[in-house]
């Protein structure tokens, strides 16, 4: 016991003179690898000395001999520095040998087929996750994943949209996931030990998360710094991760022929002949002169005004030469949902696109494409966000005049606004339409029935494809509440008709018209003062 005691006890002594034999050696052996300074230079030979030249060959030989001792010490330096770096990488590999990797990545380039055979296999899982090849369950309607569309000159993105709250939580599963991931792995990060403090370590959870901020660029990763609360009052611990992203990915390369691909546009329909006529003068230009694969299904209900409807599609018919079309008409109360589900069963040909529209849109030949290349039987079903215009007597009141209807169908920020809380105009294979049970018939009037749709297909298997469009525009119209609709439809129509007047801007315009007017006639007296 006196022994063990005396070991302990002479233990620390001996350490410490291991630490100052070792630094002894590290100072001599520095003096003895350093090159002599300038002040430690021998003195050169004298001008008018009848040795200078083998005076200055003597301080040349000199000094490269020198130089020549130096440049060995450094490589004995650098030989060591190799050594250690050996040694510290053997270390590595027998720590991913001990824990390896979940998706078993390995840092061994020794065996660079192995490395990039794990490396594809994590970018293909990376792939798979991102709805490439299917698609997967959603629980509502804002949690599908939009995506964002672009031409060579634009992008169109749903940064403005209407949806978006200041404060909200973070409906879609992929931000949700995300985020506990991150706090997730810092809380483990925060809780490691450190292998320097003896004592016992605080556990840290998420509930001492303060507050965290993220960046993603697009081509590099994701940035996060969170904070956490210290030890103390006003000590915090700051984590700073990083998700890097991998590199572009070939998924798939093939030839898609969309010669013989119809598409059935079916528009549900009572009384509006003024607006029928203006929908058929888009119909025929951009459906049937410019793209021509295509063909019109109009569920009209009731009577009035329904000669009319059949005399607007008959001219059509005769001055384009038009025969693909099908009037269906119901004796019964407008429902948009019954009309769209009984146009959808009537037809009795192959598997057709079906192109679910109103009579107040505007289509573009280019749309009628997107419809074609977004959809696939068994596979995809598209939700085009559409533009919406604005009241042009509002957006334009200031003119002389209010310009024709192409010229008003311009994106941009004062003309309308991105509808990404719509979700009636939507593009399917009557299959998948059959398939997924159609309409909730039982859904009368206006609204409800296109939202109701669009979960069954987020419920499913099929991949929702959710992107603004440029090429489909809502025409502004006054909208009419009617006191028949259920409390919850009659609260989405007013809101409705709210966002379609004007701009945040152009609507305080109007409230403080008064106000705007008297400054003016204040301004107009000042001036004929002066």
């Amino acid at each position: 016991m006196i022994l063990r005691r005396g070991f302990i006890l002479f233990l620390p002594r001996l350490v410490g003179l291991l630490v100052v034999a070792c630094c002894s050696m590290s100072i001599v052996y520095m003096l003895a690898c350093t090159p002599k300074g300038d002040n430690q230079q021998p003195s050169l030979p004298r001008v008018h000395s009848p040795t200078v030249k083998e005076g200055y060959e003597a301080i040349l030989q000199e000094r490269e001999e020198q130089h020549r001792n130096y440049i060995i010490s450094l490589k004995k330096q650098i030989a060591q520095l190799k050594a250690e770096l050996q040694g510290r990488t053997e270390q590595l590999k027998n720590m991913q040998n001990q824990y390896p990797d979940p998706l078993d990545i390995q840092l061994d380039h020794s065996k660079q087929e192995q490395a990039q055979a794990n490396l594809l296999a994590f970018l293909r899982s990376q792939v798979d996750k991102a709805e490439v090849h299917s698609g997967v369950k959603l629980s509502t309607e804002y949690a599908a994943v939009p995506f964002e569309s672009f031409t060579l000159q634009k992008v169109y993105q749903l940064e403005t949209g209407l949806t978006r709250h200041p404060e909200e939580k973070p409906v879609r599963k992929d931000k949700r996931d995300e985020l506990i991931e991150v706090i997730e792995l810092a809380v483990g990060s925060l809780n490691k030990p450190d292998g320097v403090s003896k004592a016992k370590p605080r556990v840290y959870t998420a509930s001492d998360f303060v507050e965290g901020i993220y960046r993603t660029e697009k081509n590099k990763g994701t940035l996060y710094e969170l904070t956490f609360k210290g030890d103390a009052k006003h000590q915090f611990k700051k984590i700073v991760l990083f998700r890097p992203f991998g590199p572009v990915m070939k998924v798939k390369n093939e030839n898609v022929n969309m010669a013989d691909t119809l598409i059935n546009v079916i528009v549900p329909l009572a009384k509006r002949a003024s607006k029928f006529r203006q929908f058929m003068q888009n119909f025929r230009e951009m459906g049937i002169q410019q793209d021509g694969r295509i063909h019109l299904t109009v569920v009209y209900f009731g009577k009035e005004q329904m000669n009319e409807v059949k005399s607007i599609l008959e001219n059509t018919s005769k001055s384009a030469n038009f025969k693909n079309f099908t009037f269906i008409q119901l004796n019964e109360e407008f429902s948009r949902g019954k009309g769209l589900d009984v146009g959808a069963r009537f037809w009795k040909g192959n598997n057709v696109v079906l192109f679910f529209c109103d009579v107040d849109i505007y289509f573009t030949a280019e749309f009628l494409n997107s419809c074609r290349l977004n959809t696939q039987p068994g596979k995809k079903v598209f939700y085009p966000v559409l533009f919406s215009q604005y009241n042009p007597s509002i957006i334009y009141g200031h003119h002389d005049s209010i310009p024709s209807l192409e010229q008003q169908l311009i994106i941009k920020k004062e003309t309308g606004f991105w509808r990404d809380f719509g979700f009636g105009m939507t593009c399917q294979y009557r299959s998948d339409f059959i398939n997924i049970g159609g309409f909730d018939l039982d859904i009368k009037g206006w609204g409800g029935e296109d939202v109701h749709l669009y979960r069954k297909y987020l419920h499913s298997n099929l991949m929702v494809i959710r992107t603004p469009v440029r090429g489909l525009f809502h025409l502004w119209h006054e909208k009419q509440c009617l006191d028949e609709l259920t409390p919850e439809q009659y609260k989405m129509c007013m809101q409705s008709k709210a966002m379609n007047e004007a701009s945040h801007g152009q609507l305080g315009m109007l409230v403080f018209k008064q106000e705007i007017e008297t400054h003016l006639h204040r301004q107009k007296l000042r001036s004929k003062k002066t």
